[in-house]
């Protein structure tokens, strides 16, 4: 079975389907979905999806680009949450606002926190915040968690792997500009990876430009199974195994 460990049914894009299309995922061999939220809305509906799908799952958390008049309390409390497994969507975006750097990395920084004291893996965004995601990660050296597109380089990657940090992979492996992404999966074991839909979003070759779903990540892990010289039921049975670890699901 596969684990989609990140993917945003929450998203507006599925309202006239979201769940005749959650339904059908198991018979499609998806056999667990963790939906990450992006602020309180967001993840009260993540955990509402999970509430109603057995195999669905919800992070919680305030995304950077969704800061504004967020709560952190609010967050904490969602937390508390059965079917919450992680604090995420969170981390550090500069391609859409490099403007408030370091508003984003207080609000990281306190989220990074929170994950610590109640114990929970976080799921991280980094977008072209590479140096300032990295030394926030030096600061909280028990935090643990995913990387979730990773987006940096071999050199980082190293870093967080000796870390016991997990990479996330999505759709963009099996673009043909995916020269950093090969770059980085030579070097990560096959043991600290987690392959990820992004949905709605970052759909893969050879359906890119349609909405994306959990049933395509069968291209994601053929692609990387290539790559790491495995068979894609291997990889599956490996990533199935590594998100589960992760974010402690029986």
């Amino acid at each position: 079975m596969i684990f989609d460990t990140h993917a945003h049914y929450d998203s507006g894009a599925f309202n006239a389907d979201r769940e005749e299309v959650l339904a059908s995922m198991p018979r499609k061999g998806v056999g667990l979905i963790l939906n990450p939220g992006c602020e309180e809305q967001s993840s009260r509906a993540a955990l509402a999806l999970a509430e109603k799908f057995p195999f669905v799952y919800a992070a919680v958390g305030i995304h950077p680009e969704d800061m504004e008049g967020e709560r952190l309390d609010a967050i904490r409390a969602l937390a508390a949450h059965e079917k919450c497994v992680a604090i995420g969507e969170i981390g550090l975006d500069y391609y859409w606002d490099a403007s408030h750097k370091e508003e984003q990395k207080e609000l990281f920084a306190a989220q990074l926190a929170l994950a610590c004291e109640l114990s929970l893996p976080v799921i991280v965004h980094d977008r072209e915040a590479h140096g300032d995601s990295l030394e926030l990660i030096r600061r909280f050296p028990e935090a643990r968690g995913v990387f979730h597109c990773f987006s940096g380089s071999a050199e980082m990657a190293q870093e967080l792997l000796r870390r016991g940090w997990y990479l996330g992979f999505d759709g963009p492996v099996t673009y043909k500009n995916a020269r950093r992404a090969i770059e980085v999966l030579e070097i990560t074991p096959p043991e600290r990876i987690l392959v990820e839909t992004d949905s709605p979003y970052m759909t893969p070759v050879p359906l890119r430009g349609k909405r994306n779903d959990s049933s395509n990540l069968v291209y994601i892990i053929q692609k990387i199974a290539e790559l790491k010289g495995l068979p894609p039921e291997e990889l599956e049975e490996i990533t199935w195994a590594n998100g589960k670890r992760l974010f402690g699901i029986e």
